[in-house]
């Protein structure tokens, strides 16, 4: 009887640790969760889908013994489907990073799931600040860039070449007043003149009630803490009523190549831009951009490019390790500089920011495009340690420990 049950154990381990197994040697999966269908499709959706993929196919499609699958999610714009569908991923279809994650109320509802879960998220295009702030998670890479660069980057760019006053047309919401703020603090505080501000509301059809007090206020850079259309809607009503030809110039806190492109070089020229990757920069970018165009017929912007970087990084240090477990991976990202087409000496802080060099960039004239994408020249590189805050000042909680 009891040679029975020792034959029926063992018959059934052989049973189970075939299944166990496959379980642990199953595949890596890495979810891109991203706006597919709404308003920021044409800025992330399918090309930040192949931007993974092709970072999978670069690195031969396996790391440590498992193939990788990348798996694709529509957010909708809605921080609760956004969270549902995260939550599904890690604890029923077994993701193991997720990465992109567009809209920063989506990307905040996403990192809750991923502390919850202690699962690794790579933002690409969540942009607020808090995420490696007040609300920063040990297992959370902001990979691109944040709001606190991109005012950092932009009016200590601008103010070195001479750009020393102000005016902001701001958002009427929360993106804007930080991005203004942040902007105010920093041109006062590098010896510039903040002029005054206003403030419209979303989707805001008719600027030119706005455009006339910017001008009025004969400040040589206008701000332009806006998104979306009402972005675009600025910069056409600037050419209209002559901005940019007496003189003043415009300056975006947050553009992407799409914006420029469908606005045109005519009206769009003279536009100050900061950027963590611009297609035609050099050598490397130019060669992982002409490749994605082959696949997409459009040149990656910076969330592309960010995008395949942080994966490839990821996978890398799978492979160094030999496992998939967070608590091993992201001490080994820490340590490794990155070193690819996006970014020289790239450094992953434990705040969860990704420190690396980011350009301020102009858009040409007409006259000086070669093509529908040679839109932008380089102003000059903002080094890491000009661009991002000091460590010091990070409010997330987690250094405190």
């Amino acid at each position: 009887m009891k040679r029975a049950f020792v034959a029926g154990l063992a018959v059934l381990a052989s049973a189970l640790i075939p299944s166990l197994c496959l379980a642990e040697g199953g595949p890596l999966k890495i979810g891109v969760l991203t706006d597919m269908s709404g308003t920021f499709a044409t800025i992330v959706g399918e090309n930040s889908a192949e931007a993974a993929r092709m970072a999978v196919e670069d690195f031969g499609g396996t790391v440590a013994g498992r193939k990788i699958e990348v798996t694709v999610g529509d957010h909708q714009n809605k921080p609760d489907v956004a969270a549902t569908i995260a939550r599904r991923w890690f604890d029923t279809e077994k993701v193991d990073a997720i990465v992109d994650v567009p809209v920063s109320s989506i990307a905040l509802a996403v990192q809750a799931v991923a502390r919850e879960k202690k699962k690794v998220v790579l933002f690409s295009s969540g942009l607020t600040d808090r995420l490696s702030n007040e609300d920063c998670a040990p297992y959370s890479v902001q990979w691109m860039l944040d709001t606190n660069v991109l005012a950092r980057g932009t009016v200590k760019s601008i103010l070195q070449g001479g750009g020393d006053t102000w005016f902001f047309l701001t958002a009427d919401y929360a993106f804007g007043e930080s991005m203004e703020k942040i902007s105010r603090d920093l041109i006062v505080g590098n010896g510039g003149k903040f002029v005054g501000s206003v403030r419209n509301p979303l989707n805001t059809p008719d600027m030119s009630s706005f455009l006339l007090q910017a001008q009025a206020s004969k400040a040589k850079i206008i701000g332009v803490a806006n998104v979306g259309q009402d972005f675009r809607n600025i910069v056409v009503g600037a050419a209209d009523f002559g901005l940019i030809a007496g003189g003043q110039k415009l300056a975006s806190l947050i553009v992407y190549d799409s914006d420029i492109i469908s606005l045109g070089l005519d009206k769009a020229q003279g536009l100050y831009v900061t950027t963590a990757f611009y297609w035609d920069l050099d050598p490397a970018k130019r060669e992982f951009s002409e490749r994605f165009f082959k696949r997409r017929g459009v040149m990656p912007n910076m969330i592309q490019a960010s995008i395949y970087s942080s994966i490839s990084h990821y996978l890398k240090a799978i492979k160094a390790t030999g496992t998939a477990d967070p608590d091993k991976v992201l001490p080994q990202m820490r340590a490794t500089p990155v070193n690819d087409m996006f970014a020289t000496n790239g450094k992953l802080r434990p705040d969860g920011l990704m420190e690396h060099d980011t350009y301020l960039m102009e858009v040409k004239s007409p006259a000086e495009s070669k093509s529908k994408f040679d839109i932008m020249k380089l102003v000059r590189r903002i080094p890491a340690d000009v661009g991002y805050a000091p460590l010091s000042s990070s409010k997330c909680p987690s250094l405190a420990k």
